[in-house]
């Protein structure tokens, strides 16, 4: 039968697929990173107290590349060069949602604009990355090897969409309620497109290293543009709703260490 769960644990169990996985993670995540410590450098002083948990956003981000990492030293992989075609945050940007890496680069402070538009964008890949990583804590949560990082790095998703909900919420009420929603729809509406993408390349080579044929990969396929279809038609506004979150504050403190093993 195939599953979501079944599919995954095909992946996990070989050693090539398992390591283009964590990879194409490693990166994304590293990515992220990168730009959450440029942005939390360059916040204007009148968005002077997000620093620290702009900082702490990157450092999570950072943390999650260093586990996917340490996943693969654990099973003796090394990392594999992540193929142009799955990698999502230089799709993103690409696209024109987010800030552009070379306003990042350039050591002139952003304005407020910035900082929504920050906001928005991460609203709705937090909202991806989070709802990916509770389909895997529920499948994998026990797993040997996984379960640790699963559980960590969906609890450290779920702290991020809260804290882009709640700053997004003050943005709102201090006059910024119409440009949030037009930049969170842009930005949902592009990324239901390109997780779309970046989901039929990474089927298309995870297929070719297991071996799939040609009906099950087709399959999978369909599947991918049925989720895209539903998404484009209504699936984007759970993406750009905004409402005050149960977990306040949720970047407040320190990020929480990665597990041992990485």
């Amino acid at each position: 039968m195939l599953s979501a769960k079944s599919l995954f644990q095909e992946i996990i169990d070989n050693d090539e697929s398992f390591a283009l996985f964590c990879s194409i993670a490693a990166g994304g995540e590293s990515q992220g990173g990168w730009e959450n410590s440029r942005i939390a450098a360059l916040v204007p002083p009148s968005e002077h107290h997000l620093a620290p948990k702009i900082a702490r956003h990157g450092a999570d981000e950072d943390k999650h590349g260093r586990i996917f990492n340490a996943l693969m030293r654990k099973r003796g992989l090394a990392p594999v060069p992540v193929p142009r075609d799955t990698d999502y945050t230089m799709l993103l940007e690409r696209a024109g949602i987010g800030l552009a890496h070379d306003r990042l680069r350039a050591d002139h402070p952003l304005t407020v604009h910035d900082i929504v538009t920050y906001l928005a964008h991460s609203r709705v890949t937090e909202q991806r990355a989070a709802e990916q990583m509770e389909l895997l804590r529920r499948h994998f949560a026990d797993h040997p090897d996984l379960g640790r990082a699963v559980r960590m790095i969906s609890n450290d998703e779920d702290n991020h969409l809260a804290y882009c909900h709640e700053e997004l919420l003050r943005l709102a009420r201090a006059g910024h309620g119409r440009g949030i929603q037009q930049t969170l729809r842009a930005c949902a509406l592009a990324e239901i497109r390109i997780y779309r993408d970046v989901s039929l390349a990474v089927m298309a080579h995870m297929g070719d290293i297991l071996g799939w044929s040609r009906a099950r990969s087709a399959l999978l396929a369909a599947g991918i543009h049925a989720v895209y279809a539903w998404e484009r038609f209504a699936g984007w506004r759970r993406m750009v709703s905004l409402e005050m979150p149960e977990r306040r504050d949720a970047l407040g403190g320190p990020a929480v260490p990665a597990p041992e093993y990485a």
